[in-house]
C-alpha cells in the first residue's frame, strides 16, 4: 500500500494523466485529432467474423467532421481548429480511430500515416487497432516512424475474460492481446490498452483483475469507459429485451476508482468515460461530459484518501 503519491501522479488529480504526460514530453498543450481514414474491420467484413462487436456503432465516437469521404487533410484542419479554439492546443497527435487502422497493406498505411505527419503542427500519430490485426509489416512501419516521431499504438482488449470476449462477439482472445503487446514492446512507441466495464457477466471484482494484467505487461497507457448501448447495435436490442442492465453511475465511479488504485502509477490514463450523441444514445443516460466523469472519479479518490497505484504491488 502506497504511503505517498508517486511523482508521476499529479498531486491534485491523483492520477497519472496522459494530458500531463504529453505536456511534459512536448512542452506545450497537445491534443489528439480524430480522423476517419476509411478502414473496415475483420470482424465485420467476414475475414474474422460478421456483425462486429455487440456494442459497436462507430457513429457513437466519431465527430461529424471525420468522415472517410472528407480528405484526410481537411479532417485535420477542422480538428486542429476546434482544439486550438477550445483548449488553446499548440501541437497535435493524429488519431486514426474508426474501425481497425492497421487493416490494410503496408503501402496504404504508409501513405495515410505520412500524410497525417506532414503537417508542421503534428508531432505524431495514434493508431487504434485490434490485437489480431497487427501484421509484421504494420509493426515495422510504426517502428520506422517512431524513430523520429511520436507513435502510440492503441490495442482494443475490452475485457480480460475470454468468456466475455466470446459473448460480445469480439473475435479475439486475451492471449491474442498479450501476444500483440509483446510483439510491439521495445519499439520506441507507446502502447495503450482499451478496456470497457459493464459487459453482461462482468462483475466488478473480476474486472479489477485487468489492472493486474496491465501491470504484468509493457503497457504505457489505458483507456477505460463504461459500456453503453447505442442505436443500431445488438446491445441496444439486448437492453430492450431486458438482457443488458447498464451500470449505475455510482457503481461505475466506485469501480473506476478501485481499478486506478490497482493500476501502476507508471501507466498514464487517457480516458475514464465514453459518451455518445444524444440522438443514438440508448442506455445508460448519465448525461455527463468527459471532464465531469473525470472529476467524479478524482473526487472519489480524494474522499478515500487514495490515488492511482495506491494498492499496486
Amino acid at each position: 500500500m502506497g504511503e505517498a503519491q508517486p511523482s508521476a501522479v499529479h498531486h491534485e488529480l491523483r492520477i497519472n494523466s496522459y494530458g500531463h504526460y504529453l505536456r511534459r514530453r512536448f512542452g506545450c498543450r497537445v491534443s489528439k485529432v480524430n480522423v476517419d481514414a476509411g478502414f473496415t474491420c475483420p470482424n465485420r467484413d467476414g475475414s474474422k467474423g460478421t456483425g462486429g462487436c455487440i456494442y459497436c456503432n462507430n457513429v457513437s465516437f466519431s465527430p461529424r467532421d471525420t468522415q472517410p469521404i472528407i480528405p484526410l487533410e481537411d479532417q485535420l484542419t477542422a480538428g486542429m481548429s476546434y482544439h486550438r479554439q477550445r483548449l488553446g492546443s499548440e501541437k497535435f497527435i493524429v488519431y486514426f480511430q474508426k474501425y481497425t487502422n492497421t487493416y490494410a497493406s503496408a503501402d496504404v498505411l504508409a501513405d495515410l500515416y505520412r500524410r497525417a505527419l506532414a503537417h508542421p503542427d503534428v508531432v505524431g500519430i495514434s493508431v487504434g487497432t485490434r490485437p489480431d490485426s497487427l501484421s509484421g509489416e504494420a509493426l515495422e512501419l510504426l517502428t520506422e516512424i517512431a524513430r523520429d516521431r511520436y507513435v502510440c499504438l492503441e490495442l482494443g482488449l475490452q475485457s480480460g475474460d475470454d468468456a466475455i470476449l466470446e459473448r460480445i462477439n469480439r473475435g479475439h482472445t486475451v492471449d491474442d492481446f498479450v501476444g500483440a503487446v509483446k510483439r510491439s514492446a521495445a519499439r520506441n512507441f507507446d502502447i495503450c490498452a482499451h478496456l470497457i466495464h459493464g459487459f453482461p457477466g462482468d462483475r466488478p471484482e473480476e474486472f479489477l483483475k485487468n489492472a493486474e494484467l496491465i501491470a504484468s505487461l509493457p503497457i504505457d497507457s489505458v483507456k477505460l469507459h463504461q459500456l453503453h448501448a447505442v442505436e443500431g447495435t445488438e446491445l441496444a436490442a439486448m437492453y430492450r429485451r431486458g438482457e443488458f442492465v447498464p451500470l449505475t453511475l455510482e457503481g461505475y465511479v466506485a469501480t473506476a476508482a478501485d481499478f486506478l488504485e490497482r493500476l501502476p502509477a507508471r501507466v498514464t490514463v487517457q480516458r475514464l468515460y465514453g459518451s455518445a450523441p444524444l440522438a443514438i444514445r440508448v442506455a445508460p443516460q448519465w448525461g455527463l461530459k468527459n471532464n465531469q466523469m473525470w472529476f467524479a472519479v478524482v473526487n472519489e479518490l480524494r474522499r478515500r484518501g487514495t490515488w492511482q497505484g495506491y494498492l499496486a504491488g
